[in-house]
């Protein structure tokens, strides 16, 4: 292995204090769970609060971190000036029409945080209606969680979370006034307006699992407000929403892989709610109005990738549910928006994105359209108008060349009209740049996808650099879409690319199933042979591969990196999921009763214990040489806890062989997303771009 990032003398090396549990017969040791903090909980929302020892380590590890970097000090100056160059500072969005008003956003030049806007319909003066800058002042860390105007128009309800750890607090304040009312309800999820008196939210419990659905009355007191429903199985998560109708305010309950909804009459908010469909194991769905009936998304019968039902509003039960769009292997349902005539949906196929739509009144028979794209690779995003009676429809269009296009699209007649094109302020030639999409065979011979972005002058004779980025987790599939921050790394002569590994659902829900509980190791072997195929197609060469993943991305590293190191010149694991035995063995953990069903249950399956401990990056550290590795952490974060990576990180350290440096960054003032706010962002991104090209030697 080519040392190009030789470790520097110094580094922390944390006290090994055993402890040792047992668990199917198998005895368990771990040296450094004295990282776990007793009072997790407490230091999650007040980082100051962390014991002593354990600040000491994490603050020895960033010191170590700022010495080994020390000498790309100027090149990350560099990389945030050029990918700042890229952002238009005095941005805004296309308005919105809804109602009376049209809403916006813009950013003014130099700004962290967006203005929220409205204009009459027909122009006339604006008016700010939340000046997030104003807001965030006071705070290093400041992210905003709603910003949604109740459906009169009348009242503003936020929320924001301070500390990074996923804690919003919920306000109000009239609409266009820039002070509160006063009213102030803590650890709050999401939110749904049913008039502009009555507003329904989720709270989250100690555990930080949103598990109850409170109704409040403006002006009175939140301790007074009603509890709605209440969750009491901790593997399920409750989320309020409103349909686009207006008509329902909709309670989803579930887990990764089971949903139950209930609905309750936006006009009568005090209704106790109802049942769609009691929950059973393995059934998904989720609910939009339209009329007379309710739409519905389910893999229901045995329809794995998706189809859309209806049922009448009056017994919405699964016994009265009739295919509109049937199930089709392989393509799956993503999405679906409801408008009074229309039918909208996003599917998936061959790892493409599509968007399709009906006319509502034709029936389960009609035919159906679809927004066409010519390029090989592309992202969408569709933003569906707050009107209900439309024939209007919003989406974005992007791909790794081509910047993001913001399009309104008649349902009626067909026409597109380009609203907006992202501005490259410091220039972007599209012409100058390929985006490739190849299939990497796998050790059972499925065929992955790799989306490949780089400069057309890059010299494809395996002479460069490649930065492979993955997830591969929870059915979430990576898109295809245009990053500007990218381009840093691509016009200094890297490969960019993705590898669509099993775990997401680029190739229908089958791709995302044949990565759960035992089979997960398929999303292992399918990253590294997008890496065999990248080297065998001259894109890059072995060793000369930097691997990108974050949280359960970095599950995919991490077991990656244990499985075949040589083939990496640098590993960036930002938040890794890495201690997964001892995490998915604690079902005290906020997220740890809802992940059985991704991997199994270690506590109640031995099998399960079994599998995760074959493949669990921190139980398969071994002594062996490891390329250069940086790894980051948040205290804050409430989803991959800050002691997940750092004892990662101590593990490695102990006994790995090799002279290449291992770095632990710890952000000691925020969570799971790094820092807040468009600029002050670039710098975790200027921090991974040059770690990369140091390990590679291109610096």
């Amino acid at each position: 292995m080519i040392i190009r990032f030789p470790a520097i003398a110094g580094a922390p090396v944390a006290e090994a204090r055993r402890v040792e549990a047992e668990f199917h017969g198998v005895k368990l040791t771990d040296d450094y769970g004295w990282l776990r903090a007793e009072n997790w909980q407490e230091a999650m929302r007040e980082p100051e609060k962390l014991p002593e020892d354990i600040k000491a380590y994490l603050t020895a590890e960033n010191a170590y971190y700022e010495e080994a970097m020390a000498d790309t000090a100027q090149l990350q100056e560099t990389l945030i000036a050029e990918m700042r160059g890229r952002i238009k500072e005095d941005d805004s969005s296309v308005p919105q029409n809804d109602g009376p008003f049209a809403y916006s956003w813009k950013y003014t030049e130099g700004a962290e945080h967006p203005v929220f806007l409205r204009t009459p319909r027909d122009g006339g003066e604006e008016t700010v209606l939340l000046d997030v800058n104003r807001e965030a002042e006071a705070h290093e860390y400041f992210n905003l969680g709603t910003a949604d105007v109740s459906p009169g128009h009348k009242i503003l309800a936020w929320s924001s979370d301070t500390s990074g750890s996923e804690y919003y607090h919920l306000r109000f304040r009239q609409a266009g006034s820039q002070e509160d009312t006063g009213e102030e309800i803590p650890d709050v999820g999401s939110v749904a307006w049913a008039d502009d008196e009555t507003i329904f939210y989720t709270r989250v419990d100690e555990s930080h699992r949103p598990s109850k659905v409170f109704r409040h009355k403006l002006n009175t007191d939140p301790q007074d407000d009603v509890l709605v429903f209440e969750e009491t199985d901790p593997r399920y998560f409750v989320g309020v929403g409103r349909t686009r109708s207006g008509k329902f305010i909709v309670i989803g309950t579930g887990m990764n892989d089971e949903d139950e909804v209930l609905v309750i009459p936006a006009e009568a908010p005090e209704t106790s709610p109802r049942v769609i469909e009691p929950r059973a194991e393995g059934i998904e769905y989720s609910v939009e109005h339209q009329g007379d009936r309710f739409l519905i998304v389910t893999n229901a019968d045995d329809a794995k990738d998706f189809k859309i039902v209806e049922a009448p509003v009056s017994a919405p039960g699964r016994e009265n549910w009739k295919d509109v769009v049937p199930h089709k292997p392989g393509r799956t349902i993503v999405g679906l928006d409801a408008y009074r005539d229309w039918i909208i949906w996003l599917q998936r196929e061959n790892a493409l994105p599509r968007i399709c739509y009906v006319h509502s009144a034709e029936g389960a028979k009609a035919a159906v359209q679809a927004i066409a794209f010519e390029e090989e690779a592309y992202s969408l995003g569709m933003s569906t108008s707050p009107e209900y009676e439309t024939d209007m429809f919003r989406f974005s269009y992007s791909s790794p060349t081509t910047p993001s296009e913001v399009f309104d699209y008649d349902l009626a007649s067909g026409e597109r009209t380009l609203l907006k094109t992202q501005e490259v302020p410091s220039g972007h030639d599209p012409d100058a740049y390929a985006t490739r999409r190849i299939m990497a065979p796998s050790h059972d011979g499925a065929e992955v996808p790799v989306t490949i972005l780089y400069r057309r002058d890059t010299p494809l004779d395996g002479t460069a650099p490649c930065l492979l980025y993955g997830y591969g987790s929870y059915g979430m599939s990576m898109p295809a879409s245009f990053s500007t921050n990218r381009l840093s790394l691509v016009d200094r002569g890297f490969v960019y690319a993705i590898a669509h590994v099993r775990g997401g659902e680029e190739k229908g829900r089958q791709w995302y199933e044949d990565a759960k509980f035992g089979k997960k190791p398929n999303t292992f072997k399918d990253f590294i042979a997008a890496a065999e195929k990248l080297i065998a197609e001259g894109f890059t060469s072995s060793g000369n591969i930097v691997i990108q993943g974050g949280s359960a991305g970095g599950l995919l590293v991490g077991a990656a990196v244990n499985m075949r190191p040589e083939l990496f010149a640098g590993v960036i694991a930002d938040v890794p999921f890495v201690d997964m035995l001892n995490t998915i063995l604690d079902e005290t953990l906020p997220l740890t009763p809802g992940e059985w069903s991704q991997w199994g249950n270690p506590i109640a399956s031995v099998d399960a214990f079994n599998d995760i401990r074959s493949y669990s990056p921190y139980d398969n550290v071994a002594a062996k040489d490891y390329p250069a590795m940086l790894v980051t952490a948040g205290v804050s974060d409430p989803r991959v806890t800050y002691w997940e990576p750092a004892k990662w990180v101590a593990k490695l350290r102990s006994l790995k062989t090799d002279g290449n440096i291992l770095m632990l960054r710890t952000n000691m003032t925020s969570g799971h997303f790094g820092k807040s706010g468009r600029f002050a962002a670039l710098e975790d991104a200027a921090r991974s771009f040059a770690f990369a090209l140091k390990a590679t030697g291109k610096i």
